[in-house]
């Protein structure tokens, strides 16, 4: 069978949605992607394959979007529009992704203001804390102030809590998650997928809710995973990788961040999931039930 990669990436509050979708869309079709030997998690996707790793039901995850329990609390969002604005910019004006590109990036986000930090890490603790998962999952993030890349894992000595909220850390939107006295962002930011990380792996599966749009980072996202996964194929791995089909992109609408459209994304990430299921049989191999 070989040895298999599933790689989520970024998105917001649409890629939790879309990615929990398609994972059950896939379950749905037979594919059962959660007995991958190594899952990579960046920011939206830190959120999904810590779960996934940790032996938690994709239907349970899926339920839980399409009608959250009554006591679940929203993030609280306290940012300056302006500023976010001008670091998107900032960030889908890059040709390619450097680390100098990275902290310039990061330089603008720890001025920005947001809501305060202690807050943020919170909102990951009930359902992050705790032991890793023995399954092996790495959690990208970027080194605010040097704009170097970071890959958290169960070897790393830092719980996972932070290091997902470190990788969930949207620039300017949310404040920097202090670790070991360095101060980290978005692991989105040096790439939305970080697929490269796969490498090694005979059958890698990469899905991102980043570049399937042609406006803001969606062009530089779109071309960093296109990239690593040409890099990873000109190897003996298998890639395939899949961005967000129209009837997803029309569910998820302009705002990736948008929490009242979670339903209605997550449904169509079903159907895609489904879809892919069939496409991937031959080299995914449906569960044996």
């Amino acid at each position: 069978m070989g040895s298999r990669a599933l790689v989520l990436g970024g998105g917001g509050v649409a890629g939790v949605a879309w990615e929990t979708g398609v994972l059950a869309g896939l379950a749905e079709g037979g594919i059962d992607v959660a007995d991958a030997d190594l899952i990579v998690g960046t920011s939206a996707g830190s959120v999904i394959g810590a779960q996934l790793a940790s032996g938690r039901p994709v239907q349970e995850m899926l339920e839980e979007l399409l009608s959250p329990p009554e006591n679940a609390t929203a993030i609280q969002l306290d940012f300056d529009p302006p500023t976010v604005i001008a670091i998107f910019q900032k960030w889908a004006s890059f040709a390619e992704i450097t680390d100098t590109g990275c902290a310039d990036v990061g330089a603008m986000a720890i001025g920005a203001k947001t809501s305060a930090e202690e807050a943020w890490i919170e909102s990951f603790a009930e359902r992050f804390a705790g032991e890793w998962p023995e399954r092996q999952l790495v959690v990208t993030a970027v080194d605010a102030d040097s704009g170097a890349f970071q890959a958290w894992d169960r070897d790393s000595g830092v719980p996972m809590e932070l290091a997902i909220a470190s990788s969930c850390t949207v620039p300017g939107l949310f404040p920097p998650v202090t670790i070991n006295g360095k101060r980290y962002i978005d692991g989105g930011v040096r790439s939305g997928t970080n697929a490269d990380l796969a490498e090694g792996h005979d059958t890698i599966l990469i899905m991102t809710a980043l570049g399937g749009r042609q406006e803001n980072i969606g062009p530089i996202c779109k071309r960093t995973a296109e990239a690593e996964a040409a890099a990873l194929s000109g190897g003996s791995s298998h890639v395939e990788l899949h961005f967000m089909d129209e009837g997803s992109l029309e569910a998820v609408g302009s705002n990736m961040m948008d929490p009242t459209r979670t339903k209605i994304t997550a449904e169509a990430g079903v159907k895609q999931g489904k879809r892919l299921a069939t496409r991937i049989a031959d080299v995914w191999p449906k569960a044996i039930v």
